[in-house]
């Protein structure tokens, strides 16, 4: 299971609090890391988590993950979801995020 396909979001204030609150489902933090291959760079998977979305997005960006903070996530994906536990742990096993790569 992946993200839907969207346009990744930078990770900052702004976009995050355009998002409608209580939005639940699932997110994941990445960070872009560029090199100088013909591809340009690649997604690291900082972060998977669940919950209302832009709350959590807020919490992180305020520093509330020593991990997330360390490791500077650049942006992020979501989707929408009521099957939240379900979505949260394939994500987790096809990411494998730094932060949290144990599943439940």
């Amino acid at each position: 299971m992946s993200f839907p396909q969207q346009t990744p979001r930078q990770f900052n204030r702004g976009n995050i609090e355009a998002i409608t609150p209580r939005q639940m489902g699932c997110y994941g933090l990445f960070k872009w890391q560029p090199t100088v291959s013909p591809t340009g760079g690649s997604w690291i998977c900082v972060y998977i988590g669940k919950g209302d979305i832009r709350q959590r997005l807020l919490d992180h960006l305020n520093g509330d993950n020593p991990c997330i903070t360390k490791n500077r996530p650049t942006h992020w994906f979501d989707m929408v979801t009521s099957n939240m536990d379900a979505v949260e742990k394939a994500l987790i096993i096809e990411y494998r995020p730094i932060c949290n790569q144990r599943v439940g």
